[in-house]
């Protein structure tokens, strides 16, 4: 039976006057299948092409703090410990950093590691 899920595209920001970012991963989340996921992908040289002089390895850091709050990784810190929906709702709260998640967009699917999966290839392909 199809679960309704919320999901995010997680952006980089080098410089926010500019309103230039590419996609760097999707968080999904189901309440109804207890499903909190995050896939994160990283293209360095199209990042140093909107900022020559990005720490990649920094970058790349928070990148994968995502993915261990969604997983509630407890090296992730406080936020980790928190229930799925309060989890998500953090990851996608708008922010003025560098990391920005996109407008939460809504779905149906029957499989959320599927969904998880073709929205990676989708938005963060190059």
């Amino acid at each position: 039976m199809p679960a309704s899920f919320d999901y995010a595209v997680i952006r980089i920001v080098p410089r926010v006057e500019r309103q230039e970012f590419i996609n760097a991963g999707v968080v999904v989340f189901c309440l109804e299948k207890r499903y909190l996921d995050a896939r994160i992908h990283l293209d360095p040289a199209r990042l140093k092409a909107l900022w020559p002089e990005v720490d990649i390895d920094l970058v790349r850091h928070h990148l994968e703090a995502v993915v261990r709050i969604c997983a509630g990784d407890p090296s992730a810190g406080p936020i980790a410990k928190l229930p799925q929906r309060e989890r998500f709702h953090w990851l996608v709260s708008a922010r003025s950093t560098i990391l920005q998640p996109s407008p939460v967009h809504t779905g149906l699917c029957d499989e959320t590691d599927s969904i998880l999966d073709r929205l990676a290839k989708e938005l963060l392909a190059t």
